[in-house]
């Protein structure tokens, strides 16, 4: 008797999209028997095995021993299939390509393992530089710079058309129908910093420190940096030393990319009351040609120049006074680094006159050292409670002209005297200075407000910022141009 093909049979046509969809589904069911539980399932680690093989897959990506790094490094060919792994990519007109999914559920299933099952235990320098080297892996996966989800030192956008991320409406991407990682994004951040930190404190650090070699091996991060400036004082000699260069570099790396930010359009207006220097660089040549064409010989196919126009190139910058003041306590690390580095930026602009004060139960004047980001902040204690009145005391004196003056105030707004505080900041407002609330000035965008002044602030008409600290950049640029 002659076998019918059905399409169910050996050789079917539905045969290749069922088995696909099976092997995907393996892979997706050992992803999460890894993530919630620590034995190892033998039965899907076998059948993981036989499809990534079947693929034509390394067996490394099933090793959770392997880095991300360390897979690609042996198979480079697979760099370019890790990037932009979890982006959505548009439907052909056949419909759903199941081969490639069950490949890119394969390399997803890698990367999500390496960075979300974090173990337990004590972690080594070695250990957690390699969990940062496969988030950044996880980033780029997702469409983003290096570091850039974390809060670190990535760039200002996303990669790819549009900035877009995540997994389409639609379902295509890591093997079929899975959330919007897209719009899952900003809660991705957040959950990055926060494994990153719970590494850095399972860590004997102070121990790491003090042996330069080890040392080495630490990949400067905002969690990294946040243990170091707690327990700054706690450290000496080769272990001080160590930690100090850690800051540098971050604050040196950090400093760049919002360098680049604030000098994008920090130039202000032409002057034109301001007559243009006669020199040759400023010659407009094309205004010069056309102001000059009745003077043309036509015979002699000559043009004779009557007068020179030169380009106007000096701007209008009226010194602005900027007061940042920051709130050091233990939850506004994070905005405590980079309102510090980007105070030192601002203080380096030409006629910016840039004062910084810190505060939690008591304030500190940090102005004579706001040009050096570092030295700001070896000079910080955090942590403690938060009394903002005492960094009022501070700042109002140094509104002369309140025209010219910018008031930035970070913090979450916890106050110990809230209706003391947001009155003496109410005044400040209707001084005329730009009186400017932020609520965060993270790089992930994470950041809790007290409702109480969020309100208040948005009645007085300066509502609160929070989010990126390319919003504040913006803010300052507007009114410092």
């Amino acid at each position: 008797m002659t076998e019918q093909n059905t399409g169910h049979g050996p050789g079917g046509a539905a045969d290749a999209p069922d088995a696909d969809d099976n092997r995907r589904q393996v892979l997706y069911w050992r992803l999460l028997a890894r993530l919630f539980d620590h034995e190892e399932q033998p039965a899907l680690e076998s059948a993981s095995l036989a499809v990534v093989e079947d693929i034509g897959l390394p067996p490394a990506l099933l090793d959770p021993g392997a880095s991300v790094g360390s897979v690609v490094q042996r198979h480079p060919e697979l760099a370019a299939e890790f990037d932009g792994l979890m982006t959505p990519e548009p439907e052909e007109d056949g419909g759903r390509d199941r081969a490639a999914e069950v490949r890119r559920a394969a390399l997803a299933s890698k990367v999500l393992l390496n960075v979300f099952a974090s173990g337990s235990g004590t972690v080594t320098a070695e250990q957690l530089a390699r969990w940062q080297s496969d988030a950044e892996w996880f980033e780029r996966a997702l469409g983003c710079r290096p570091g850039e989800l974390r809060g670190g030192r990535g760039g200002a956008g996303r990669a790819g058309a549009g900035g877009g991320t995540g997994v389409g409406p639609t379902g295509t991407g890591v093997g079929g129908p899975l959330p919007d990682l897209g719009r899952l994004i900003p809660a991705i951040g957040p959950e990055l910093g926060s494994i990153e930190a719970g590494l850095v404190k399972r860590m004997h650090l102070r121990e790491v420190l003090a042996d330069p070699a080890l040392a080495a091996r630490l990949t400067p991060s905002m969690s990294l940096i946040e243990q170091l400036l707690r327990d700054k004082d706690n450290l000496s000699g080769v272990a001080l030393a160590n930690a100090k260069a850690l800051i540098r570099r971050y604050v040196d790396e950090v400093t760049e990319v919002l360098r680049t930010q604030v000098e994008k359009s920090t130039v202000g207006e032409l002057d034109r009351s301001v007559p243009p220097k006669r020199v040759f660089r400023n010659l407009d040549i094309d205004r010069t040609i056309w102001k000059n064409l009745t003077n043309w010989d036509p015979e002699g196919e000559r043009l004779y120049v009557d007068r020179l126009y030169y380009r106007h190139t000096s701007r209008k910058t009226t010194p602005q006074r900027l007061i940042v003041v920051v709130d050091q306590s233990g939850s506004m690390v994070d905005s405590m680094v980079n309102c510090t580095i980007l105070a030192s930026i601002f203080a380096g602009l030409p006629k910016v006159d840039v004062h910084l004060i810190a505060y939690d139960t008591q304030a500190l004047d940090l102005t004579p050292w706001a040009h050096d980001p570092f030295e700001t902040l070896l000079r910080t204690k955090l942590g403690g409670g938060t009394d903002g009145t005492v960094a009022m005391a501070l700042a109002q004196p140094k509104i002369a002209e309140p025209r010219n003056t910018v008031v930035v105030w970070i913090s979450d707004f916890y106050e110990w005297r809230q209706q003391e505080l947001f009155d003496s900041m109410a005044a400040v407002h209707r001084s005329g200075a730009k009186f400017i609330p932020v609520g965060s000035v993270t790089s992930s965008g994470r950041g809790s407000v007290n409702p109480w002044f969020r309100e208040r602030f948005k009645d007085l008409g300066a509502p609160v910022i929070s989010g990126h600290i390319k919003k504040l950049v913006h803010e300052l640029k507007t009114f410092l141009t």
